[in-house]
């Protein structure tokens, strides 16, 4: 021994050894115990260490490959097992302080050197120092070194966040837990001085920095996911604590106030006190402009820094008394920004937009949190402190808008929180914020348009609430009325300014309104109108005012019979002098003639725009008045009673305007309609107006009505051709040449139930056809649409389309089809086109009346006429139907003589495209004849059409999916079956097939596809209604369906199958399929029909026979065709289960239920067998395909209903392992069983009402395996979700007798178990929703069950165990409702079914049901920006039942009257720890009311009483509204109750 101790101890230590020896011996001593050496691990360690040392220290050279060999072995050491065992047993080793220094100065070289290679080892080794808490020493005990570590981890993982390469995780590991060391060293220093040294001088500056770039980083799928989503969020916080602890300690707030406050404040406070020598805003000051970063970065870190810091600061030192401070550093801090230059005369130019972005970023930070924190009051800074605040926001607010930034949405945040702090601080310079951040602001982003809308809103509020909107308005007139910046101004009222401004005018008094109106008109009248002609910006400036005038007068409180008096006569005087000085001087100048060259003028444009407008506005405003306010005398009603007679009648601008002459008004409308912009569109608003009018008089001029809506369409008529438009946001002063076409069709289409009874045909096809091509448009650019919430002509296409009104207007409806068939009929081949007899040609033909099936009920019909109208009516209904017999003849004989029309990808896209149009139309409320000619359409479509070989057969797929579907949506309308007038039902059957079997020689190589299944799907639906509408109609029968039958025979499955086995496989599964559903429709129907109609059940039953044996055929050649290891064709199942019932429908109606081989041949009885065994072997395997899944339940239902069928002894069990197994699969989810939970019940009664007991109790056995706690603890969590779901599916299966007692007799071992199993899940949180929401859901139905059964306490009691361990908290917003859900399923099933057990636990029901209430209010607290809709909407859901829960308790539960004063007592105080969203609040209040409705007297004084001081206050409010609110409405239902 030793031997071995000397030599080896004597070899490390000798210079002769080799190190590469030295290295091997000293791993060899490490992990052998041959090799004794007296403290053997202190003696490496201290080797390694010193090793190390020398090499770093100069004293020892040593190549690279032996100091990485030597870095290896230290962490080979460190992290060993045996070390960490030697440890926990007590013993003591340790490291050098020298091993910390040597790890700091690696860590220095590779930052210095910017290279992050080969220090993995070093970090590694830091990580396992750190740690182990006796190696970790070396560190802790010599703070400074940790700092420095700290420091030198901080800078390298910047300089990793600012390289392009991935990020990896072992750098922020180390650094994570290096933080967590200093934290806690930090927490133990006594000397708040020397901590905050350390943190300035060493960690502020590059903690910084780490925060910012993990802010800002763009993170990649190649960086760490543990850093992305963990790490750099923990960082982050621990850099935040660190600053927070480091720089504002409680003990260092004499510093900042004796450094921060001015000297006078000072002696005030503090007289002859001696100055401290720490400066620490200085100190950080300075180490914020010190270059720490890139010059690029340099501005966004100290941004971002800034407001962190001020945060920090006011969460450290924020009260009342402290607020003076608080704004000192605010200013302070303030002056670290780059803006604060400029204040100080800097120029602007040196700032660029991202500066100017970022430092605005900041600044809104900063008020934000002075706002938030109430750090300005302006009493006591008026006061108390000579305006010092608000002079410092005063010059902060001179200076943003001296350099106006309205790009930029903060510079818009800035002055809203400005402006909230006190509107006296922008007062001064109103003016110049109305112009620079509304009137003259170019804001064209969406970003930048809402900050913009929430400043001009706060003005409106503001000065709304001060009662000087007019003031407000007074500075808009103002700057309008400046010479403008730019020739072209935006719009003064944005859609959502429009909406701001009403919710003002709503709550104003109408004085104030007509002050500013007057204000408008009369500088209108006195400035703008007599300088407009000729001058554009004096037009400009009309046309921004009348704008004003029209937004106000639209948006004010209508005149009604309440409205004061003096109100209405001084409307009236406004409206009378709106009219002669504003409109009519107006009219007067844009009716003198001009040469062509002068209309093109931009002043004549925008005053024709403006005159238009006001005319319009002037118009709708005095006839709502008229209505809606008897008081109300239109100013012009003396002048109107002087209108001549012709004017009234052919309703002229006169009867409207009294005082314009007609001529006048003509030349007007001239001019008018050469623009396409405003006054055109407030022409057709006029001319819609014009139609109301008329239609409100007793007998409506139908002539008048007819030019108007002509005039509304033509109006638009050549802007809509041209197919130019853009978006449109509804303002109506904005509108340009290329939004006209927009806003025109948008008219059209909203009035569309007033102008369609007046329009002639063609306007109606015009109509249809602009209606079709905007659809088509808005298809194509689909993917390109924004969400923003202005308005596009394909959007008010697609909102007729999806409107209840389309089906209503059958007229345009009928010719909207036209178009679509006209279209179609384009699509195809030129020489398709060509040929007349085609019969899309024949359906697209111009001559046919299609309409009149609309249009004859409608018509008046003169007696003397009759004859010859009545003739020429049934003539022109008879050629449409003779048209649709011809394509119906023309559509089969081609199918026949196989002659299809050929379609490239390209036509067969644009075919496609079309046909997604027409499945927004409402296709089950066609007409007859609309109904059979869509039909066609569609049947020639897949029957006369072929895709060319080179196209793409999902596209094809896709295409004659779609086909199919239409066809179905036809077959669910009422006139579904005029379809028969034109056609025999067999030939339709024939045709489709015939061509669907063809296309499907192409389809071998997409089987496996979804869009093949879905395509199947929709033939087999489209087969079924139409068989079951052949049934439905009693006539032919049998004739129908034996051709059908006939003709499917005659397709062999196997021809050509000798050449290749998959040539075919398409065409099988198609045939098979609809030898499936005809099979199907035929059982249904004989399984429906009463006794009574043997005979044709006998016709039915005889048709079927030779179904079921052909279909018998083709399955069989399907399964020999199938190789054996290949998973049955999902087609294949439903075919068989389809046959089976066929066979036991068959076998019942001749009353052969008894044996099975009394009706089912043996060779059938095999194939049954063989499927079952075949299903058996792949159910295991299919947890991804939820449709095989569907069909192969479906088949174990049937078949488990025949006992006689099952082959061997155990074949429950066998089913039920197959399940279990299923259940335990990788693919398979919660959301897969909840998919296909009726067929596995429907399975499972089936085999358990067929059972033995012995079976029976082999099943119980299984489940019970699946619950023992060893299959969670070797992570078979699919083990434990098996066994859970099979006992709740037991739960739902009718038990009886053996079986019944075997179960309940078990419950107790099950319940116990799942108690268990809780307890260990909801330590994982993966296994929420995935383990203990299902069993939670089955202690449930449990539960409800064992009402009765369940008779020991305690086993219903254990409920409440699982409830008290599931965690609320912490959880994702869909995992909550359902865990919340679960809980209170599991509650409402006690208090229902156990209500005695609940009695003798009502701490237990009392605990539970109080987490839940907590953790409601959690999630139902008021948050600044709601989110995700959904996720609210769950949580209203889950506070409604906290509601119900309440009620129920207080309704049904008498004895827990004595529990009330406790449960409102816990309600209150986690009320006062949350402000709740006001819809959550409802419910719990509405809740808690019923409660109180259980208080007595005694316990109100209790509660008063004993509550503390802030929760008293909080049950006060909530009794005083329980009192006013709903008590006296108990007492009002009470009296009035019998």
């Amino acid at each position: 021994m030793a031997a071995i101790y000397s030599g080896i101890y004597l070899k490390l230590k000798s210079a002769k050894t080799s190190w590469e020896e030295k290295l091997k011996l000293a791993h060899f001593a490490w992990i052998s115990h041959q090799c004794v050496l007296p403290n053997k691990e202190q003696v490496l360690l201290d080797w390694v260490s010193h090793a190390l040392v020398s090499y770093y220290n100069k004293k020892s050279e040593l190549e690279d490959e032996v100091v990485e060999k030597l870095w290896a072995y230290l962490d080979n050491i460190i992290h060993s097992r045996r070390l960490q065992n030697l440890l926990k047993s007590g013993k003591t080793i340790g490291l050098s302080f020298s091993i910390a220094q040597v790890i700091n100065e690696r860590l220095s070289e590779a930052c210095s050197q910017k290279t992050q290679q080969n220090i993995g080892t070093v970090l590694s080794c830091s990580s396992g120092i750190l740690s182990t808490p006796s190696l970790s020493i070396i560190y802790t005990a010599k703070c400074e070194l940790l700092v420095d570590l700290l420091s030198k981890l901080s800078k390298l993982a910047c300089q990793q966040l600012a390289s392009d390469d991935a990020v990896g995780s072992q750098l922020f590991s180390v650094l994570q837990l290096t933080f967590a060391q200093y934290l806690l060293i930090q927490r133990q220093q006594t000397n708040p001085n020397r901590v905050f040294g350390q943190v300035t001088s060493h960690l502020l500056q590059p903690c910084l920095l780490l925060r910012h770039l993990l802010s800002v980083r763009s993170w990649t799928q190649a960086d760490d996911n543990h850093v992305r989503q963990h790490l750099s969020r923990e960082i982050r916080n621990q850099v935040e604590t660190l600053l927070q602890a480091g720089l504002f300690q409680p003990e260092l707030f004499s510093s900042y106030k004796e450094e921060l406050l001015p000297e006078q404040e000072l002696q005030e406070k503090k007289k002859g006190a001696l100055k401290s020598l720490l400066l620490p805003v200085n100190t950080v000051q300075t180490k914020l402009g010190s270059g720490f970063c890139e010059p690029a970065l340099h501005g966004a870190v100290v941004g971002g820094s800034v407001s962190l810091l001020y945060k920090l600061f006011l969460d450290s030192y924020c009260k009342a008394e402290n607020h003076l401070v608080c704004f000192h550093m605010l200013s302070r801090l303030f002056g670290c920004l780059r803006l604060s230059g400029l204040q100080q005369g800097v120029r602007e130019d040196t700032l660029s937009s991202a500066d100017w972005s970022t430092d605005l970023l900041a600044l809104e930070q900063l008020l934000n949190l002075v706002l938030s924190s109430d750090i300005y009051n302006v009493a006591s800074d008026r006061i108390r402190h000579k305006e010092v605040q608000f002079g410092f926001y005063r010059k902060l607010a001179q200076m943003l808008m001296r350099h106006s930034q309205a790009s930029i949405p903060a510079w818009f945040r800035c002055l809203k929180l400005l402006m909230s702090l006190n509107h006296l601080i922008v007062e001064p310079d109103l003016d110049d914020l109305v112009a620079s951040a509304w009137i003259d602001a170019k804001v064209s982003e969406p970003r930048t348009n809402k900050p913009q809308e929430a400043l001009i809103n706060t003005m409106f509020q503001t000065y709304s609430k001060l009662r000087q909107f007019p003031r407000l308005f007074e500075e808009v007139l103002t700057v309008i009325c400046w010479p403008a910046d730019d020739e072209l101004r935006p719009p003064v009222f944005s859609a959502g300014l429009t909406v701001k401004l009403r919710e003002c005018l709503l709550e104003l008094p109408p004085s104030q309104i007509l002050d500013i109106l007057c204000l408008f008109v009369e500088k209108c009248q006195t400035l703008i109108i007599p300088a407009v002609e000729g001058s554009a910006d004096m037009a400009l400036k009309l046309l921004s005012v009348s704008s004003v005038l029209h937004a106000f007068l639209f948006n004010m409180r209508s005149l009604d019979d309440v409205t004061p008096s003096p109100v209405v006569l001084r409307t009236q005087s406004l409206l009378a002098k709106m009219q002669k000085r504003v409109i009519q001087p107006l009219i007067e100048l844009l009716q003198a003639p001009r040469g062509e060259e002068e209309k093109s003028d931009l002043w004549l444009r925008k005053a024709s725009d403006s005159a238009l407008l006001l005319v319009y506005t002037w118009v709708e405003v005095d006839t709502l008045f008229g209505v809606s306010c008897s008081k109300y005398v239109s100013p012009t009603a003396e002048i109107a009673a002087a209108v001549t007679e012709p004017a009234a009648r052919h309703w002229g601008i006169s009867a409207f305007l009294p005082g314009v002459e007609e001529q006048c008004w003509e030349r007007v409308m001239e001019l008018a309609d050469s623009f396409a912009s405003t006054s055109k569109y407030c022409l057709e608003l006029l001319t819609l107006q014009k139609m109301k009018m008329i239609l409100m008089q007793t007998k409506a001029d139908l002539q008048a009505l007819q030019h108007a809506a002509a005039f509304i369409l033509e109006s638009g008529r050549s802007s809509m051709s041209r197919g130019e438009s853009e978006p449109w946001d509804g303002d109506i002063s904005a509108i340009s040449d290329l939004t006209y076409p927009t806003a025109h069709w948008h008219l059209v289409i909203s009035n569309l139930t007033i102008l369609l009874p007046y329009i002639s045909l063609k306007d109606v096809e015009y109509i249809a056809n602009v209606l079709l091509e905007t659809l088509v448009l808005a298809k194509a650019q689909e993917a390109a649409t924004d969400q923003e919430p202005s308005i596009s002509i394909g959007k008010i296409s697609l909102g007729l389309m999806h409107s209840s009104f389309l089906p209503e207007m059958k007229v345009l409806h009928c010719a909207f089809l036209t178009s679509l068939i006209h279209q179609i009929a384009r699509v195809l081949p030129t020489a398709a086109r060509d040929s007349v007899d085609l019969p899309l040609q024949l359906l697209a033909a111009g001559n046919i009346p299609w309409h009149e099936e609309i249009l004859a009920p409608c018509r008046p019909v003169d007696p003397l006429e009759e004859p010859s109208e009545n003739k020429l009516l049934k003539d022109e209904l008879s050629l449409s139907w003779k048209t649709l017999e011809k394509v119906a003849q023309c559509i089969v004989l081609l199918a026949k003589n196989d002659c299809p029309v050929i379609l490239k990808e390209s036509q067969l896209e644009n075919c496609l495209g079309l046909l997604e149009i027409a499945c927004l139309l409402k296709l089950d409320s066609l007409l007859p004849s609309d109904c059979t000619r869509c039909f066609l359409v569609l049947l020639s479509l897949l029957v006369n059409t072929r895709a060319s070989v080179s196209c793409s057969k999902l596209l094809l797929l896709k295409f004659l999916s779609t086909c199919f579907h239409l066809l179905r949506c036809l077959q669910a309308g009422r006139n579904a079956n005029s379809v028969f007038k034109v056609f025999h039902a067999s030939d339709v059957l024939e045709a489709v097939m015939t061509s669907q079997l063809t296309a499907s020689k192409n389809f071998t190589d997409v089987l496996t596809v979804p869009v093949w299944a879905q395509y199947l799907q929709e033939v087999q639906a489209f087969l079924e209604n139409f068989l079951q509408m052949i049934i439905e109609r009693r006539q032919s029968v049998r004739l129908n369906l034996e051709k059908f039958m006939s003709f499917l025979v005659s397709c062999k499955p196997d021809v050509g199958a000798a050449k290749s086995k998959d040539s075919n496989a398409a065409a099988g599964q198609l045939l098979l399929m609809a030898f499936t559903t005809l099979c199907h429709v035929v059982t249904l129907y004989l399984q429906q029909l009463p006794e009574k109609k043997l005979q044709s059940a006998d016709v039915l039953s005889a048709l079927l026979e030779p179904v079921v044996l052909q279909m018998v055929r083709t399955v069989e050649h399907g399964l020999q065709s199938n190789t054996q290891n290949q998973p049955l064709p999902v087609a294949f199942i439903p075919s068989v289960t389809t046959l089976l019932k066929a066979d036991l429908s068959h076998g019942v109606k001749k009353g052969w239920q008894k044996e099975p081989s009394g009706f089912l041949e043996q060779p059938r009885i095999k194939l049954y067998q063989k499927f079952y065994s075949q299903i058996l072997r792949e159910l295991p395997f299919a947890g991804g395909n939820l449709q095989f899944l569907q069909s192969a339940l479906q088949f174990l239902t049937v078949f488990c209903s025949v006992p006689e069928l099952y082959p061997g002894k155990e074949a429950a069990v066998m089913v039920v392992f197959a399940i279990k197994k299923l259940l335990t699969g990788p693919a398979i989810t919660t959301q897969v069983i909840q998919s296909m939970e009726m067929e596995l019940t429907e399975v499972l009664v089936q085999l358990l009402g067929n059972c033995s007991a012995e079976e029976f109790y082999t099943i119980m056995r299984l489940v019970l395996q699946g619950l023992e706690m060893k299959n969670v603890w070797q992570q078979k969590a699919k083990e434990v979700l098996s066994a859970v779901t099979l006992t709740k599916l037991l739960l739902s299966c009718p038990l009886s007798g053996d079986k019944e007692k075997a179960f309940w007799f078990a419950s107790p071992q099950i319940i116990t178990a799942l108690a268990m199993q809780t307890k260990e899940a909801c330590q994982d949180q993966s296994l929420i929703s995935t383990i203990v929401v299902p069993i939670l859901e089955t202690v449930a139905a449990l539960l409800r069950q064992g009402e009765g059964v369940l008779l020991n306490p305690h086993h219903v009691a254990l409920a409440f165990s699982i409830l008290l361990t599931v965690p609320l908290d912490h959880l994702k917003t869909e995992d909550y409702r359902s865990v919340f859900l679960g809980v209170h399923e599991v509650l409402f099933s006690i208090v229902q079914c156990h209500p005695k057990v609940l009695l003798k636990a009502a701490p237990s029901f009392l605990n539970s049901f109080h987490r839940l209430v907590v953790s409601v209010m959690h999630e139902g607290r008021q948050k600044g920006d709601r989110g995700n809709t959904d996720e609210f909407e769950d949580i209203l859901k889950c506070a409604h039942l906290v509601e119900r829960m309440y009620t129920h308790i207080a309704a049904e539960m008498e004895d827990f009257t004595v529990f009330s004063a406790f449960i409102v007592a816990q309600y209150v105080t986690e009320l006062q720890k949350v402000t709740l969203h006001p819809a959550v609040k409802n419910h719990l209040t509405e809740g808690i009311y019923h409660i109180l409705d259980l208080c007595i007297e005694r316990d109100i004084k209790f509660l008063n009483a004993s509550l503390p001081a802030g929760v008293r206050e909080v049950f006060k409010d909530l009794y005083n509204d329980y009192n006013h609110y709903h008590k006296t409405k108990k007492q009002g239902e009470e009296k009035y109750t019998a």
